[in-house]
């Protein structure tokens, strides 16, 4: 019962426990990630900034928003709570805490919170907030052992906890010691089961002191790639949001494997992909009747008797000198496993040996895992500012799962970078360069093309001097998946009409014809024939023959009947075309159901064969 239940699962549990999955010595490490926002309610949380600025509650509240659209989009499974402390009202579980306010339980985000979340927005949600929470006394003792209890009533499996603290008061009790002590006892308490807490302070008159109370509140920084505590407060928007979106967004590592350089010397390294694909969400099916979601399952049956097959009653074949090679699924199992996953050095080459061809797919991000192995972060360093100093690569065989072909890579140094505030923007570590193999390099016999003067040479290099700018990747949005993301909101969310998304991505033709002036039409008359213009250029249809005033007829394509059988032989019909398969059977004689190819192979294949 056990093989049939382990076979026959549902395929989108699978789908499910791959977005779980983390490579590494467990290939294992499932749950979901949770975040929590704990807001103060203070009335100096809605007092407005100069100048129309908005207040720090309606930014606190603009970044909630943010956090959970993006939630939706990347991470629908994670967990979000928010929840408000200082209020005048209580709404928590049981009602055993007063001055805390639960706005949202831990849940999956959905359009529903988005809209409440919005409601709390600009004058009217000051408004709305006033009448529905007030503001009174503040005790953030009671308040994080009311999210201690949210964490407790969830009984599903989180991988990750994390809570947000955003508050403009740099002492929320006013100067009263056993709420202090309490607080940072409950702190202490959220600490110790896995929770991190995470400071989010904000701009108050007379500055934000951090030390004297929040310095023992709030978590010490998980690794030295991270911000850590920030001593200046945030006064705007995108400072707020930048923030939060360094701490919310979790590296997850690919895989957790071990660098061996040599004999009983292993390095714990996580590979990170620093760059992936963004990709609209695939559709969900459901019954027509309820809206219900569907699922799908997949069961193999025997060609003959129909009878449901069981996995120890299929074996996989393939095809091989005109012969099927059938094997046990132990044996396909035996046959992909070359070794244990890590990272195993071979050697070091220069720099000037890495070609640009060589990069057949993304680059990926090694970075010491000192959790796993101690003393990981020092021999990694150690190695990677040798490699950057002597100009070197390092030359690896890589497996990254369990049955994964080997791969040669290049770990090619980078090293690290802040800026002027001494805040990290290159991290250090090792970009993976996947080589190809002698197998994947083609040779091309390039077209012959007339080579350009050195005039028209120069005259290009004056059109790319003069529509030359600063790319960056991170400017560009994708305007298809934007658009899609807009047409699910405004229907989620109940708007008029999506907002509107510009293609950042299409030529801004008036800008550069002002760049270019006449630079365009010279080069187009150094290399164009006279009167070009390739607006007006259209390619000319071939017309048929036509012979003493009738068009002439294309000549049936016939095969002659020993090549035809030789084909069937050799198992080669497909590689004739479905106008001379249907010759053949008009040829024989033979009466196909359907016109498809497969169906005119088939009934070739049948006839031919009992007429041998």
């Amino acid at each position: 019962m056990a093989e049939w239940n382990a076979y026959y699962q549902n395929e989108d549990e699978d789908e499910e426990q791959e977005e779980g999955e983390q490579s590494g010595g467990d290939y294992k490490v499932t749950g979901r990630d949770s975040l929590v926002f704990l807001v103060d309610a203070s009335k100096e949380m809605f007092i407005k900034g100069e100048d129309g600025e908005p207040s720090n509650f309606d930014m606190t509240m603009q970044v909630v928003r943010s956090v959970y659209t993006s939630k939706i989009i990347s991470s629908h499974r994670d967990l979000v709570a928010l929840v408000f402390y200082g209020t005048e009202q209580s709404k928590n579980p049981r009602n055993s805490f007063k001055y805390v306010y639960v706005y949202h339980d831990l849940d999956e985000p959905g359009a529903k919170r988005v809209q409440e979340v919005d409601a709390l927005r600009g004058e009217k949600g000051a408004r709305l907030a006033a009448e529905t929470m007030g503001s009174g006394e503040t005790s953030l003792g009671d308040a994080l052992w009311c999210c201690a209890n949210l964490y407790s009533d969830i009984k599903l499996r989180l991988s990750h906890k994390r809570l947000m603290i955003f508050t403009c008061r740099d002492e929320p009790h006013r100067g009263d010691s056993a709420k202090d002590r309490q607080a940072r006892t409950k702190a202490s308490d959220l600490k110790e089961t896995g929770v991190i807490i995470d400071l989010m302070h904000l701009m108050k008159p007379g500055g934000f002191d951090v030390a004297p109370f929040f310095r023992d509140i709030v978590s010490q920084p998980e690794d030295e790639s991270e911000l850590g505590l920030h001593l200046e407060p945030c006064d705007k928007l995108e400072d707020l949001q930048k923030r939060v979106r360094a701490k919310e967004q979790k590296k997850r590592a690919m895989a957790r494997l071990n660098l061996c350089l040599g004999e009983g010397i292993n390095v714990a390294v996580g590979i990170y992909a620093t760059a992936v694909t963004a990709r609209k969400p695939a559709a969900i099916r459901l019954y027509r009747e309820t809206n219900e979601p569907v699922r799908s399952k997949t069961r193999t049956f025997h060609m003959q008797t129909g009878s449901l097959l069981l996995p120890s009653e299929i074996k996989k074949a393939q095809t091989y000198g005109k012969k099927q090679i059938v094997m046990e699924r132990d044996e396909v199992d035996s046959i992909k496993k070359f070794q244990d996953p890590g990272l195993y050095l071979i050697g070091f080459k220069p720099m000037e040996k890495l070609k640009t061809h060589h990069h057949i797919r993304p680059a990926v991000f090694l970075y010491p895992e000192e959790g796993e192995v101690k003393g990981s972060a020092c021999l990694f360093s150690a190695l990677l500012m040798k490699c950057s100093e002597r100009n070197v690569f390092a030359l690896c065989r890589c497996v990254s799962r369990r049955n994964y072909p080997p791969r040669f890579v290049a770990l090619v140094p980078q090293r690290e970078e802040v800026d002027e505030g001494k805040v990290q923007f290159t991290p250090p570590g090792f970009n993976v360069i996947y080589l190809p193999y002698a197998d994947d390099l083609r040779t091309l016999d390039p077209p012959q093309c007339p080579s350009a003067s050195q005039i028209q040479v120069d005259k290009m290099k004056e059109i790319v001097s003069k529509l030359r700018f600063k790319y960056r990747s991170e400017a560009f949005e994708n305007p298809v998946i934007q658009q899609h993301y807009r047409n699910l909101e405004a229907l989620a969310l109940d708007m008029m009409a999506p907002e509107d998304t510009e293609d950042l991505i299409m030529p801004k033709v008036d800008q550069i014809n002002h760049r270019l002036g006449p630079l365009a039409e010279e080069f187009k008359d150094l290399v164009y024939p006279a009167g070009y213009n390739p607006e007006s250029k259209s390619v000319a249809k071939r017309k048929t023959a036509i012979v003493g005033g009738v068009a002439e007829k294309k000549p049936k394509a016939e095969v002659p009947e020993d090549e035809l059988r030789a084909h069937v032989q050799n198992g080669t019909l497909g590689k004739l075309t479905v106008p001379v398969l249907k010759e053949a059977c008009k040829q024989f004689g033979v009466r196909t159901t359907g016109t498809k190819k497969q169906e005119l192979i088939d009934a070739l294949t049948t006839r031919l064969t009992d007429t041998v």
